[in-house]
């Protein structure tokens, strides 16, 4: 929707410097009244369709902004038997998430049904690879359960040598506490094998 207005903006300059050459050429003053008529309704009609455009989902193939990208989260998936495959995607570096139409293919959609169950199976996102790059292989999977997550770094303390835990009884903490310890020394719990 934030794309909307700048747009908008950009026809309404354009059609004003359309209006006012239409004004100023040497024509018939009905020729000019025609032109700014013209003018008054064009602006309406095309906010009108700009904003009928953003409910209904864009073609794959006319998304030229983001055509290099690599993947993107399928949020929601809608098939129609014969006519087309509805996804919404959310992609990387993009705000909202977007709703796309792709041509049907029954072999795309029984593969995205499948890979869909397993990444529900899974508890993982869907993913589509390559969401706007036509596949000349059938080989290759469009859709697809996302990767588990690596695990974190291990800090640089641990390591894969097994640790040593003493058991110190209740007696043996009394005595810790009622004793004042020197400065600076403290009574180690556990310590690692070498």
């Amino acid at each position: 929707m934030d794309e909307l207005l700048p747009f908008f903006a950009g026809i309404t300059v354009l059609a004003g410097i359309l209006g006012s050459i239409s004004i100023w050429t040497p024509r018939k003053v009905w020729m000019k009244c025609t032109a700014l008529c013209t003018l008054s309704f064009f602006l309406p009609v095309a906010y009108f369709t700009m904003t009928d455009l953003l409910s209904r989902p864009k073609p794959a193939d006319l998304e030229w902004l983001h055509r290099q990208m690599n993947q993107a989260q399928v949020l929601g998936t809608r098939m129609k038997e014969g006519e087309a495959i509805y996804v919404w995607l959310q992609m990387e570096g993009v705000r909202e998430p977007r709703a796309y139409v792709l041509p049907w293919d029954k072999q795309l959609a029984k593969q995205m049904h499948g890979a869909k169950r397993e990444a529900e199976s899974k508890g993982q996102p869907l993913m589509m690879g390559k969401p706007f790059q036509p596949s000349l292989e059938q080989r290759d999977k469009k859709f697809y359960t996302a990767p588990q997550p690596k695990l974190p770094p291990k800090t640089p303390g641990e390591t894969n040598q097994p640790m040593e835990f003493k058991h110190q009884s209740l007696r043996e903490d009394l005595h810790t506490f009622a004793a004042t310890p020197e400065p600076g020394l403290a009574r180690p719990t556990a310590h690692r094998v070498r």
